[in-house]
């Protein structure tokens, strides 16, 4: 520890002469010293966060002065929650990250330009912790679930119509196709292979290799190459589930599934809001 009480002596007169406010390290003795080291060994990785939050040579200035101003808070009460405001508040208007930028996205997707009234955002936030809210917190969410899901629908349908359209017109092509079979709710489905076997109710959990396919041909799941999986009959769309409870094992099927019977708005990676499927599935077993 000498050693290095000796190594930062000589560097005393240097360290953060830049911020007026900033404070000069000591370095008189070896608890002066690992002091230092640790400050040292933590503002490394911070100062990666404060890169990642926008600061630059031209503010970081004013990032150490809050940095060493929060730091002096103590017992302050006022100022503590002066600050805890100010870090709550930027985390909610952050351009990138904050909740008004979320539940615009939610509701109108990422490529919508509408855009929520983020001040009345605001003003419902500060009206409940200040207790004045004109409207319950149960009320509230109540309502804020429907709004969000009819507006999410609302969005989705203008931006997405035309998948939906084409999706219409996928599955009432397939359903006048030789050999398919309706299942009922707008699902058909074609036989590859006839098994004998039992066939599962919805309760029961199943082993099988699937493959799902968009209306274009595109592949966004399958396992047919590997591992069969393990599910739940009930814990699928409903379209799958409707086509597991009616196959015998030892079947293969083709089944084509309506939006309104797979995910419907959602959007599911490669599934887009309103995406006919296609699935291939070969029931294997049912475990019991």
């Amino acid at each position: 520890m000498k050693k290095i009480s000796i190594l930062f002596a000589a560097a005393a007169a240097v360290l953060l002469g830049a911020c007026n406010q900033a404070p000069q390290a000591n370095l008189k003795t070896d608890i002066d010293s690992l002091s230092y080291i640790i400050g040292v060994a933590n503002g490394t990785s911070w100062s990666e966060y404060a890169a990642q939050t926008g600061m630059d040579s031209t503010t970081m200035d004013d990032f150490l002065k809050g940095f060493y101003e929060a730091t002096k808070i103590g017992d302050n009460k006022a100022k503590e929650a002066y600050v805890a405001g100010l870090h709550m508040g930027m985390q909610w208007a952050d351009k990138n990250r904050g909740i008004a930028k979320y539940f615009n996205q939610t509701i109108f997707g990422e490529d919508s330009t509408q855009t929520l009234n983020e001040n009345n955002i605001y003003a419902g936030f500060m009206q409940v912790l200040a207790g004045k809210s004109i409207i319950s917190n149960d009320s509230a969410r109540a309502i804020l679930q429907t709004k969000i899901q009819a507006l999410q629908k609302a969005t989705r349908e203008k931006l997405y119509g035309e998948n939906k359209k084409k999706g219409e017109e996928y599955i009432a092509k397939m359903a006048k196709k030789e050999g398919v079979k309706s299942l009922g709710n707008g699902i058909y489905y074609e036989v590859l292979t006839e098994g004998n076997g039992a066939v599962p109710a919805d309760t029961c959990r199943v082993k099988l290799h699937y493959e799902g396919k968009l209306i274009d041909g595109t592949v966004f799941d399958s396992d047919m190459e590997g591992e069969p999986h393990t599910m739940a009959a009930n814990q699928v769309i409903p379209g799958f589930k409707e086509a597991l409870t009616h196959m015998p094992v030892g079947s293969k099927w083709v089944v084509y599934i309506p939006q309104d019977q797979a995910y419907g708005s959602q959007e599911m990676g490669q599934i887009k809001p309103f995406s006919a499927l296609t699935f291939t599935i070969e029931l294997l077993g049912i475990e019991k």
